[in-house]
């Protein structure tokens, strides 16, 4: 059988390589003047993978094994993850409706429409999104460095 420790480096390795995935396709977002539907397909494809890379790890190894290593930083590092993804499902939830306004009016193929014209709750709903979007991103990254530091002192600094 595989080490434990060998599995979470492998784990980590996982959730490390997201990162970049993560930040490019928010990049693509971000440095896009007007978002097209090939544009919304390219940005997912990156975040999709970035998602990927971080919830197989977390539902495949880390939620199976949190409470035989459970100490307060496990619980503090377990906590910002969920409030991460809670606010993911926030920022879907504005998603969710901009794509079904967008498409209602046809936006993604005339880049002549003013998005904040399509919809009455048009900037609420953005709203929604850039603070979902930045309050995961933040403490993701909160998440990461934690269980960085478990990975070291659970995994590697005992073989030290």
């Amino acid at each position: 059988m595989v080490d434990e420790s060998v599995i979470a480096a492998a784990a980590g390795l996982s959730v490390t390589a997201s990162l970049p995935f993560l930040v490019y396709g928010a990049w693509i977002m971000i440095d896009t003047e007007t978002v097209t539907w090939t544009v919304l397909m390219r940005h997912l494809r990156y975040i999709g993978v970035g998602l990927v890379l971080t919830t197989v790890p977390i539902v495949g190894w880390m939620i199976p094994r949190l409470f035989m290593h459970l100490s307060g930083l496990a619980v503090i590092h377990a906590f910002l993850g969920v409030q991460a993804y809670a606010l993911l499902a926030f920022a879907l939830t504005g998603i969710a409706r901009i794509l079904q306004a967008k498409r209602n009016a046809d936006a993604y193929e005339d880049p002549d429409v003013d998005i904040d014209e399509i919809h009455e709750d048009m900037g609420h709903w953005r709203a929604r999104l850039r603070a979902g979007v930045a309050g995961f991103m933040l403490l993701w990254l909160c998440a990461w460095v934690t269980g960085l530091y478990r990975l070291y002192a659970l995994h590697v600094a005992p073989a030290l």
